[in-house]
């Protein structure tokens, strides 16, 4: 990879930075001529802040050598991407999508033979997709086939090839998408100047791609001519700007010619050329970046060929705001300034901004932060995140070092971005967000933010910071990204809806009794074996220690529903009494009783309650479709798989518990050949369930004599305090702690028929890894900033705003408006979400006011009769109230009343509560409203 600037110090200023940022890659600057010969040693070639005539040497060249070249420029709000890599470049996955899968139920014999898959799930294939099958029982001939291609003809069908000579088809199989090649051409830079393709960023620009693509000419021969870039906002620059810009599209020839020029458009590039906007460069860098990967691995679909993109929304959507030449100067924030003048950095400088999450997206938002000059006079940025660095984190998170790891995310961050801009203000927090934190972040402290910036990893806690935002009035920013895809969402008081306002589908879950009895993908075994850990080395020791620590333990443990009390005590007496360890020997045997259990008992059991052949009522055979049919294993010290479970499970108990462990496979062995196994016969009249639903419908009744008996058997909490309990958090990076090695033994060892996983597939699955990539990252963020641009500057416009979309593997954009808050309506009132009944609990003599008080300013003021009034989960007033705790609570306090209710005291940080009402008006008619915001203080 080369990558080229006309910036001389550029490569000799980053190279000791690039090498600390990863040691692996190796980094050399070049600083002499751009020759021929010099490009013949790379494969890709990215050019940067060059003139158009080596633009175009440079990619003449390239192209006939079969080198890949991108050109990435940007000029202000203004970006363009140019992609060259050759007349045939094979793209081996074209949308980075995990290949589908699913099961087959029927194949028909014809000329083109019909598959048909279960109907738990669409297939999700498209026409033109090649698949391959495994497992197809009688029609073997189409197993490990070569890859055929498919049309669908419908959701749960499609068809193949000629199955018409094929055997008959009888039972099971599974169809897998197989990714094939593409070949695709690109044009020379040259051919492609004058014959543009376009990929479209913003819909709603449709036109701008080839008016900008004349105007970067235009630009670049403005600067041949005077030396320098047009000035900013020199009106006398943008009118020869649009004069060259004519004369350039006067030569075109083909579709890059435009019939008419936006000379608006042409004026505006012209303004702000000179400036260098930090979100821009991120953005279209983001994407370069991507490219480059394309360009090396040929894995995903490269940007065909022209990129343009502008942010012109965020100039200032007053009428009257127009800058002038003189508002530019020199300081660390002259591109800035060159766009929007320096009364914008001023406010910028002013800002504060909570950001919540200090990993992939926050470390990419701080780095921005500082290059923007956020926070760098009055203001200050709170970042808070309570996780520690992981070793994983570094290939995205950029502000962090491997000796970083350990160390917490937000201190860290808030260090490195202070050495980016020593002027930035910004406080690092180790709190998680959320209920448990609001005596920290509290209504002193929202009120006292300018805005709310997300980079969160889970809807919760965004949900969560969403509803605070709601309610102290405050614009937020949330994003995320998922490998490839990333979206940014901008959330702005009274004029957009919120982030809750829609959601996503909720995850689908694993059925339990597919987890436990009839798994059919790795995916089950690995959520399986996930909550074998749980199970073994977690809850039961949390719930011993509650035992042991809290006297309303049992208490609180006789109420549960269902069978849950037995349960739960069962465990406890488990960690306690019959399975308690007292040495590593105590652990080996638990481990191989316990391995006994899962992968032979049980199976056995299994298999005696629905034997190989068994049929259902239908005739059909009870394992099919997606029940695969079990193997019990015998155990032996030879086999690795078998060993590795042994040892990782008898060391995490031992951990559990505090006792010695060991890693001497010999020792185990030998302490292996002395264990006996209880003999296991299958039993009859033991229910295994087959469905949630006849799971659910059984009926869970408790032995209330054992419960007794446990009740009694247990030790008491005084005598248990001796015991020494450890519950074990899950942690997947760390090699040598057993987890992930528990984990791949457990999955693995459940003989299903199932294809087994390798350690990193497992981690992936098991740890819930999240795809995340530095180009993704680091192109959202970009669009977040530009937002943040706006916000800054008190945009009124819904339009000024643009809540993105983008997948940089197909590659695909969308920009759109954001959804403005719904409207509701009582009496001629119009009201949304960001509305609210602003009451002063203290009247003018001092005294709260009361329940009857509470009432009757409602029917006074807003002609509204309240018949239901709530606080949380505490119902404080209702219409069909007795008689006799309405009078009680009429003349009380509204504050009295909702601790009484709520058995709760009020924290001294609470300056108002939250009150939600149910309303008749003046007709008795049912009227929905906003909530109360009750202040108290």
């Amino acid at each position: 990879l080369f990558t080229y600037s006309s910036s001389p110090l550029c490569g000799l200023k980053k190279k000791k930075k690039e090498k600390k940022l990863n040691s692996y890659v190796p980094v050399t600057s070049f600083t002499g001529a751009l020759t021929n010969e010099s490009l013949t040693k790379f494969q890709v070639v990215v050019l940067t802040n060059s003139s158009l005539d080596e633009q175009m040497r440079v990619g003449d060249f390239c192209h006939s050598n079969g080198i890949k070249l991108i050109v990435a420029d940007t000029r202000g709000l203004f970006g363009q991407l140019f992609c060259d890599f050759g007349e045939e470049m094979t793209v081996f996955d074209i949308n980075g999508e995990q290949p589908l899968s699913a099961m087959i139920s029927m194949i028909t014999k014809d000329s083109a033979g019909v598959v048909t898959c279960l109907d738990e799930a669409r297939h999700g294939f498209e026409s033109g997709d090649f698949v391959t099958f495994t497992e197809v029982q009688g029609m073997t001939e189409l197993n490990g086939c070569d890859p055929i291609e498919i049309k669908t003809l419908g959701p749960y069908t499609f068809s193949i090839c000629n199955t018409s000579s094929f055997s008959d088809y009888v039972r099971g199989g599974i169809v897998t998408q197989v990714k094939m090649p593409k070949t695709v051409a690109f044009k020379s830079l040259s051919s492609s100047m004058a014959e543009p393709e376009f990929m479209l960023t913003d819909f709603a620009k449709f036109d701008r791609p080839g008016q900008l693509h004349v105007g970067f000419q235009a630009l670049h021969a403005f600067e041949k001519k005077h030396s320098r870039l047009p000035k900013p906002w020199s009106q006398s620059d943008a009118d020869e700007l649009v004069t060259l810009a004519e004369e350039v599209n006067a030569t075109q020839s083909g579709s890059a010619k435009q019939e008419q020029l936006d000379q608006a458009i042409i004026k505006k590039l012209s303004c702000v050329a000179a400036g260098d906007l930090a979100p821009i460069n991120a953005f279209i860098g983001g994407l370069a970046a991507q490219e480059v990967m394309k360009a090396c691995t040929g894995k995903f679909m490269p940007i065909m060929q022209w990129l343009y993109f502008d942010a012109l929304e965020c100039l200032s959507d007053a009428e009257d705001a127009i800058l002038t030449e003189e508002e530019c100067r020199n300081c660390r924030y002259d591109g800035q300034i060159a766009v929007f003048g320096s009364k914008l950095q001023e406010l910028l400088a002013k800002q504060r901004y909570f950001l919540v999450g200090a990993g992939a997206i926050g470390c990419e938002l701080l780095k921005n932060f500082a290059m923007m000059g956020l926070a760098s006079g009055e203001g200050e940025v709170i970042v808070t995140d309570m996780d520690t660095i992981e070793k994983s984190n570094l290939n995205r998170q950029f502000l962090f070092r491997p000796w970083d790891v350990t160390k917490m995310k937000s201190e860290t961050a808030a260090a490195a971005v202070k050495q980016m801009n020593p002027s930035i203000r910004i406080t690092g927090h180790q709190n998680r967000v959320g209920p448990d934190t609001e005596k920290i972040y509290d209504d002193d402290f929202f009120e006292s933010l300018d805005g709310v910036t997300n980079a969160l990893d889970n809807v919760d806690a965004r949900m969560y910071m969403d509803r605070r935002c709601v309610y102290y009035c405050k614009p937020l920013l949330e994003s995320g990204t998922l490998g490839t895809k990333g979206n940014v969402q901008v959330v702005i008081p009274f004029l957009t809806e919120s982030y809750s306002s829609s959601q996503d589908p909720p995850e689908k879950s694993i059925p339990i009794c597919t987890l436990k009895n009839f798994p059919n993908a790795i995916e089950h075994t690995l959520q399986w074996a996930r909550d074998e850990f749980e199970g073994l080395f977690k809850q039961p020791a949390e719930n011993a220690l509650q035992y042991m620590t809290d006297p309303k333990f049992m208490e609180r443990t006789l109420k549960l529903p269902g069978a849950q009390p037995l349960e739960v005590l069962e465990a406890v007496y488990k960690s306690l009494v019959t399975d308690y360890p007292h040495s590593w020997e105590d652990c080996v045997v638990w481990a191989r009783n316990h391995w006994q259990c899962q992968y032979n008992n049980n199976i056995r059991q299994l298999l005696h309650n629905f034997p190989p052949d068994q049929l259902t009522s239908s005739g059909a055979p009870f394992w099919s479709g997606p029940k695969r049919c079990p193997h019990p294993l015998e155990f032996s010290t030879n086999n690795d798989l078998h060993m590795d479970y042994i040892m990782a499970a008898a060391n995490l108990l031992a951990q559990s518990y505090g006792l010695p462990c060991s890693t001497e496979r010999s020792d185990l062995t030998k302490l292996l050949q002395d264990v006996k196994v209880p003999e296991f016969t299958p039993k009859s009249g033991v229910k295994i369930h087959v469905s949630d639903q006849e799971l659910q419908s059984a009926n869970a009744s408790i032995d209330d004599s054992r419960l007794e008996e446990l009740k009694t058997r247990l030790p008491s909490a005084e005598a248990a305090s001796q015991f020494k309990l450890c519950p074990i958090e899950f942690e997947k990076d760390d090699e040598t702690n057993f987890h992930m090695d528990f984990i791949v033994a457990a999955s693995n060892l459940r003989n299903y028929d199932i294809p087994p996983a390798d350690r990193h597939k497992s981690k992936l699955i098991a740890g819930k890894i999240i795809p995340a990539i530095a180009t993704t990252t680091a192109a959202v963020v970009g669009l977040v900033c530009l937002e943040l641009l706006k916000i800054v500057q008190g945009h009124k416009k819904l339009e000024s705003y643009k809540n993105g979309f983008m997948n940089l593997a197909l590659p695909f954009f969308a920009f759109s408006e954001p959804i403005a808050a719904p409207k509701h309506k009582y009496y001629e009132i119009d009201w949304t979400l960001w509305d609210r009944f602003e009451v002063k609990g203290i009247q003018p003599s001092g005294e709260e006011m009361t329940l009857r008080q509470f009432l009757d300013y409602f029917k006074n003021e807003h002609k509204l009769e309240i018949t239901m009034l709530s606080q949380g989960v505490s119902t404080l007033y209702s219409f069909f109230m007795p008689a006799a705790k309405l009078k009680e609570r009429l003349d009380l306090p509204m504050t009295e009343i909702v601790t009484k209710v709520s058995k709760k005291k009020l924290g001294k940080h609470v300056k108002a509560l939250v009150f939600e009402l149910c309303c008749n008006d003046e007709t008795e008619e049912d009227v929905e409203v906003p909530y109360v915001r009750y202040t108290i203080r």
